[in-house]
């Protein structure tokens, strides 16, 4: 009857002598409809099994109400209350050493598990450490009254039964552990709480990670930039062609080896910006501003300011080797020419200072003053060669050749020597006017002879400087004209041969009528040098150099019909390559535009359309070595292409970036459209909206842009806050929208820029478009439901300290909070307390990096 009061909550009448048994049974029947009527169902027993004290039945109903209001209402994950009840002991005693609970029998049997969800809740109360397995008795018997005395948990089980019985029962053992659940309860609300903390966390930790990574990836990029312009900014000239040519080999390795792996760190921390950025807004964190001078705008400056130095570099390399080939062959081209003058000048002071007239008869003075006569004719005809060398001297001082001192010192040499021969030659002609008078003979074969020989003389000279002459050429149409002036100069040989034999006859007719009147000469005409002996030999010297001439010329022709194979070889390349790669920057564009299949089915597409570019690159190296070739030849232009190998480069490393950051638009469209559980339909319908105001296809709106975009699809600014307080769909949205009649005001849309712009940079991506779109019919963790969780870990306390939080949550989670929580200042305040309302507030505010 007790038993039964207790259970209905009434007092029941006590039965009269002689009526107690229908009294009992009706007492009885009261407290079983009360029971029914709280859902307990009891089968096949009835008051009159009960009064009649029917112990099997009696028990039954006892284990049925135990089952209702003790164990029935345990569930964990949507387990049954048995199975919960199990699951919640195995999850509390997992990290317990020697305790496995498979069941509510042989498992409780040694006392360790009872210990064990006593210290998992209140580890001050169990030296645990300290228990013994062999020894069940004191194990169990400690459980048992550490929980009647703290946790007001009544002793319902006896050690020495447990220990003694192969089995224990599993009805009672099953009893006593739910109310440890129900004892502990406020610490399993606790734990569901923690949860929630450390997924806030870890999310917060990963970002940060991931916010490191970006500033030390985008510092080494900045810090190799910052070293290599200086570099390609530096237009100090060498010495020597060799020295230019090593340093464009340099450039050639920077472009092949050094480059390519930087552009590809560029394009990676613009997909890595651009998924942390999707990351923060998919937690509702904001958005992550860099470091001053790390932004992505600031890489992208600095990478232009690369590319600018880049750019004039390799011209000003190519000029600087095509200068110093100049001065190298003008540098020749003086020695040359102040060697030939030199050697003409040779003792020619010496014979103009002779006093042979002083003792010379008539006839030896006038043949002094033919003579003289001569050689002021080669003098003058020497001046032009003079005059050349101080002209190519000159010109290497102008284009700042690197020996010029020792070229000025030599031509400054030549043309003092040539003042003094000209002073000499003017005091001599005037010593031998002043006796000409006296003269009368004159040998006027011998003077004709020296008049003629003088200047055939010069030009043999001059044939012989030419036929020696260097030469430079670039193009075949170059080389063919001074084949043709070769051919010219050798139409003339002919006639000069002519004039040789007349010079020659005249000196044998002088010699005949010498010989004809008795007449004795001295050997030598003693009006001119130039003997016919030296007349034949360089006749000789001129018939020899001819056909080296020859044979220089058709090496050149070769040469430069060798190069012009490689400019058309080049070009040919060139003219295929270039056009392949604006047609696949062309394609990219239009699969970032078209709508065709899903996300994934344009994720593949592009993914095929990279494969062909990186099957490509064979192409590309072809086109690299053939370049080599060209620039190893010293070719300056190509007029059989509009293609240089810097278009092709430039072209190359864009399409390379371009389907990069086309992909990672699209996998993080993928990831928005998972994490906001946005239908491909609602997807496309965005992507159509946006595509039709973006008329220069550049994959981003300006504000105007922007602003019709959300007009077109029903966006209201003044109406925003009241459809945020539900969550509807895009359809739901408009109509909403529409039935306002309102339209976007100047200050909700500077709201709405400063969340899809926060660079201000003035364009919208469509990846900020689709999260400004999502955020509008989608729900994330936000800072109230952090902190109702730290309250509940806190024991709905103001603050929580810090042996709390290690408590609750895991080591390296407890620690991150612990170290940036700021202490409590509240009028409740303990020492030690800490402010968990403004740490949680701080997750959803401005990052500290």
């Amino acid at each position: 009857m007790l038993l039964l009061e207790v259970i209905s909550g009434e007092r029941l009448p006590k039965p009269e002598r002689g009526k107690m048994r229908v009294h009992k049974i009706n007492n009885v029947n009261k407290a079983l409809d009360f029971i029914a009527s709280k859902g307990v169902k009891l089968v096949s027993i009835g008051a009159e099994e009960i009064v009649d004290g029917n112990a099997k039945m009696t028990l039954g109903m006892i284990w049925t109400i135990i089952l209702r209001f003790a164990i029935q209402d345990i569930s964990v994950e949507e387990t049954s209350a048995k199975e919960g009840l199990l699951l919640w002991c195995q999850r509390k005693t997992a990290p317990y050493k020697n305790v496995n609970v498979q069941n509510f029998h042989i498992s409780w049997k040694d006392g360790l598990a009872f210990n064990a969800l006593i210290h998992r809740h209140r580890p001050e109360l169990i030296e645990y450490d300290k228990l013994r397995k062999d020894d069940p008795v004191t194990n169990l018997n400690n459980a048992f009254e550490v929980a009647e005395k703290y946790l007001d948990i009544p002793k319902m089980l006896d050690a020495e039964d447990i220990v003694n019985t192969a089995r224990p029962d599993e009805k009672a053992i099953m009893t006593y552990v739910s109310s440890f659940y129900h004892a502990f309860s406020g610490a399993q609300k606790a734990e569901t709480a923690a949860n929630r903390i450390c997924k806030v966390l870890a999310v917060n930790q990963e970002n940060e990670h991931l916010m490191e990574d970006y500033e030390k990836l985008a510092s080494d990029l900045l810090e190799w930039i910052k070293r290599t312009i200086p570099w390609l900014e530096d237009r100090s000239p060498q010495k020597t062609i060799q020295e230019m040519q090593q340093k464009l080999e340099d450039f050639r390795d920077y472009r092949r080896i050094h480059k390519p792996p930087k552009v590809q760190e560029k394009c990676q921390l613009e997909i890595n910006f651009n998924t942390l950025q999707t990351k923060l807004r998919l937690s509702n964190r904001p958005a992550f501003m860099p470091s001053e001078g790390k932004m992505v705008s600031d890489i992208n400056t600095g990478w232009q300011h690369l590319e600018q130095a880049e750019k004039g570099y390799e011209e000003w390399l190519l000029n600087e080797i095509r200068r110093l080939e100049r001065l190298d062959h003008l540098a020749e081209k003086f020695r040359q020419k102040a060697s030939i003058h030199e050697a003409w000048t040779e003792g020619k002071e010496a014979m103009l200072k002779q006093k042979d007239y002083e003792t010379a008869t008539l006839s030896d003075i006038k043949a002094l003053i033919r003579k003289h006569e001569a050689f002021e004719s080669d003098l003058a005809a020497h001046q032009d060669r003079v005059e050349q060398i101080a002209a190519i001297a000159q010109e290497l001082n102008e284009l700042d050749y690197y020996d010029s001192p020792s070229v000025n010192a030599r031509c400054q040499k030549i043309c003092d020597q040539w003042d003094v021969l000209g002073s000499l030659t003017h005091s001599r002609r005037e010593a031998l006017e002043k006796t000409e008078k006296q003269l009368e003979t004159i040998d006027e074969l011998h003077l004709e002879y020296a008049k003629r020989a003088a200047p055939f003389n010069n030009w043999m000279e001059s044939a012989m400087e030419d036929l020696q002459d260097m030469f430079i050429v670039h193009t075949i149409e170059e080389i063919e004209g001074l084949i043709a002036a070769h051919d010219q100069f050798k139409s003339t040989l002919p006639d000069a041969d002519k004039e040789r034999e007349a010079i020659l006859g005249i000196q044998r007719e002088a010699q005949r009528i010498a010989d004809f009147n008795s007449i004795k000469l001295s050997g030598n005409n003693p009006y001119t040098s130039v003997t016919p002996q030296i007349i034949n030999s360089k006749w000789e010297r001129v018939q020899q150099l001819v056909p080296k001439r020859d044979h220089a010329l058709l090496d050149e022709q070769s040469k430069q019909q060798s190069n012009e194979h490689l400019r058309r070889q080049f070009a040919s390349q060139a003219n295929i390559v270039g056009p392949w790669i604006q047609t696949k920057m062309e394609e990219i564009g239009r699969i970032s535009i078209e709508m065709n299949g899903t996300l994934e089915d344009q994720l593949n597409h592009l993914k095929q359309y990279e494969q062909s570019i990186v099957d490509y690159k064979p192409n590309l190296d072809l086109l690299e070595q053939q370049h080599q070739l060209i620039q190893e030849a010293l070719i300056f232009d190509n007029k059989h292409t509009n293609y240089t190998m810097e278009h092709i480069r430039v072209g190359w490393e864009q399409l390379l970036t371009t389907i990069a950051r086309t992909s990672n638009e699209v996998e993080n469209q993928i990831l928005t459209r998972d994490a906001k559980g946005i239908s491909q339909e609602q997807m496309q319908e965005f992507r159509a909206s946006f595509n039709h105001f973006d008329k220069d296809h550049g994959g981003s709106l300006g504000p105007e842009e922007f602003k019709a975009c959300l007009i077109s699809l029903g966006y209201d600014v003044e109406n925003d806050r009241q459809k945020r307080a539900g969550s509807m769909d895009t359809d739901d949205f408009r109509a909403l929208l529409i039935s306002t009649g309102c339209s976007l005001g100047d200050a909700e849309f500077n709201r709405i820029m400063s969340v899809v712009d926060p660079n201000n940079s003035g364009i919208v991506t469509f990846q900020a478009f689709i999260d400004f779109m999502s955020r509008e019919t989608t729900d994330t963790d936000t800072a109230d439901q952090v902190i109702a969780s730290f309250k509940v870990l806190a024991g709905d306390k103001n603050y929580i300290t810090a042996e709390e939080l290690r408590r609750e949550l895991p080591p390296d989670q407890a620690e991150y909070c612990i170290a940036r929580m700021a202490p409590y200042q509240g009028p409740d305040a303990v020492p030690g307390a800490l402010d968990y309302k403004s740490f949680s507030t701080a997750l959803y505010g401005e990052s500290d990096l």
